[in-house]
């Protein structure tokens, strides 16, 4: 596959592949994202790819695109009401996307699972390169894990591509009113965190007593 135009792209040592399924994948998310979602969804794949590189893991370049493309895709307006986790909303958009281009299943169940675990630290890394890789370009993204990992140019020119002004802030907030409206999704997870500094008046769903309180008798 040859690397597509992208402004900037050559000074980045991994390139979005040139075919017809990224090119769709790109257009439907930049429609239906705004660009605080679509540059960081761009950058997890770069950051994903250079992190694989680094830790010698291969995953196919086109599956890993769509799974970056769609990660937080649940997070949007359409989503907020269906009552799901928005990782299962956006892995289950990218399903019906690969397979409306007649993409084998197990590449669709590969996606599929790079998305709904990208927030599910510890399992992913174990798993697929499309799955660990998801999650390496998250976390280097959002939280900075294996930050010195990268060069300072490889960062640079994909920042430089994709910029991230404001990114904390508003990246939070972006989880924050993706989630809020359907809070009982953020049990188990880290975006309970979330709610919990932007939400008045969240309260945990408290693991313990779950159990405790439970119509078990012992």
């Amino acid at each position: 596959m040859t690397a597509t135009g992208d402004a900037l792209a050559h000074t980045i040592p991994v390139a979005v592949p040139d075919s017809r399924l990224t090119k769709e994948a790109t257009e439907l998310v930049r429609d239906s994202v705004g660009e605080l979602l679509y540059d960081h969804s761009r950058r997890v794949y770069f950051f994903g790819s250079l992190r694989g590189r680094r830790l010698g893991i291969e995953a196919d370049p086109e599956l890993l695109y769509v799974a970056a493309m769609f990660h937080d895709l649940g997070l949007t307006e359409p989503f907020r009401s269906s009552g799901r986790r928005f990782e299962v909303d956006g892995a289950d958009e990218a399903g019906r996307f690969l397979r409306s281009h007649q993409v084998p299943e197990d590449s669709v169940r590969r996606v599929w699972t790079a998305i709904a675990l990208h927030t599910t630290p510890g399992i992913p890394e174990h798993m697929e390169p499309e799955v660990a890789l998801v999650t390496a370009g998250v976390e280097y993204d959002v939280l900075g894990i294996g930050y010195h990992d990268l060069t300072e140019a490889d960062r640079a020119a994909v920042v430089a591509l994709h910029p991230r002004p404001r990114f904390k802030e508003r990246i939070l907030r972006a989880f924050a009113d993706g989630v809020a409206p359907k809070p009982g999704t953020a049990f188990g997870n880290v975006k309970a965190d979330v709610l919990a500094h932007h939400v008045p008046g969240f309260e945990r769903t408290d693991f313990v007593r779950l159990i405790l309180d439970s119509p078990w008798a012992e």
